[in-house]
């Protein structure tokens, strides 16, 4: 029988910052909340709430399950292979509590990925990613794979054609990254010594596949609040309009229009005025509002398209 580890992206947003659970090892880099799935787990979901309530005190709200990993970790037990999965979640939350059971904090998940924030114009991350990304496809043996690595790089990070950066295809650079050896887990899981900063793509590694894990529930989470309400699981019961801009924004990873933004929230009735007022904005007071909950019966894909249009 395979072993079973649960291991859990736990989510939680400001107009800021997308902010992501993380937990300190004795030795080597951070983790997210994991653990074994055990007897008295009646089910993977129960399961991997306990081992997050355990680990960092944070109790779960929305959970989806993400993607199960079963080719790491084999091993020969008597003669058979012996193979461990583990399955990741992702789970969002609004409360920001104080995690410590085990070490716990909240990171900016842009710490890991620092390439995927285009709110301030393109990364500066990327400068040294297309250097490395370019040598890694001149050292292909033949023509021929030279040309396939190039169209490949072109394709998840656009660079030197007109193709436009999506935002959803976290999981696509970060799995090119590690197939050039531009992550310190490439080298980790061959069982070397990964080189110094300056041979890797900017960002903080995490143990095991977690920042795969990681690539995995950034991408489903931008593709997800363009059709699905899940946004409002990490907005306060009120939110300015601004706030929900600024959330979503943080989340994907680009500047919004503003204007264009605020029709697209009002035209699909998201969100419903309170009939108060908020002071804290820096400038005059802002209206306040709710989600919206008939929505969801009234809609399929009731999600927050992004407007074409940035700035």
């Amino acid at each position: 029988m395979p072993s079973v580890t649960l291991g859990a992206v736990v989510v939680a947003a400001s107009a800021h910052e997308p902010r992501v659970l993380a937990v300190r090892r004795p030795c080597g880099p951070e983790s997210l909340p994991s653990g074994p799935f055990q007897t008295e787990h009646r089910t993977l979901e129960m399961g991997v709430r306990a081992w997050v309530g355990r680990l960092t005190d944070q109790p779960l709200g929305y959970v989806e399950q993400l993607y199960t990993f079963s080719d790491r970790e084999r091993a020969e037990d008597d003669g058979e292979t012996v193979y461990a999965l583990a399955i990741a979640y992702l789970a969002l939350v609004r409360e920001v509590k104080p995690a410590g059971a085990a070490d716990a904090l909240w990171r900016d998940w842009y710490a890991f990925l620092p390439h995927e924030d285009w709110r301030a114009g393109r990364p500066a991350a990327l400068g040294q990613i297309e250097t490395a990304l370019r040598q890694w496809q001149q050292q292909a043996a033949t023509p021929a794979a030279r040309r396939i690595r190039g169209e490949r790089i072109s394709l998840t990070f656009g660079f030197g054609t007109q193709t436009a950066w999506n935002e959803e295809r976290v999981l696509d650079r970060y799995e090119l990254l590690y197939e050039a050896g531009l992550v310190a887990e490439a080298w980790l899981d061959r069982g070397e010594d990964a080189p110094g900063p300056d041979r890797l793509a900017p960002g903080a590694p995490m143990a095991l596949d977690h920042r795969r894990m990681l690539a995995i529930a950034i991408g489903r989470l931008r593709g997800k609040i363009k059709y699905r309400p899940v946004i409002f699981e990490l907005m306060p019961p009120s939110f300015t309009l601004s706030d929900l801009q600024g959330t979503v924004e943080a989340l994907s990873g680009v500047r919004l229009h503003k204007q264009n933004f605020r029709r697209l929230v009002e035209a699909q009735g998201l969100v419903e005025e309170t009939g108060e007022t908020t002071a804290n904005t820096g400038g005059r007071p802002a209206r306040l509002v709710r989600f919206r909950h008939e929505v969801v019966l009234e809609r399929l894909t009731p999600g927050v398209r992004l407007p074409l249009s940035r700035g």
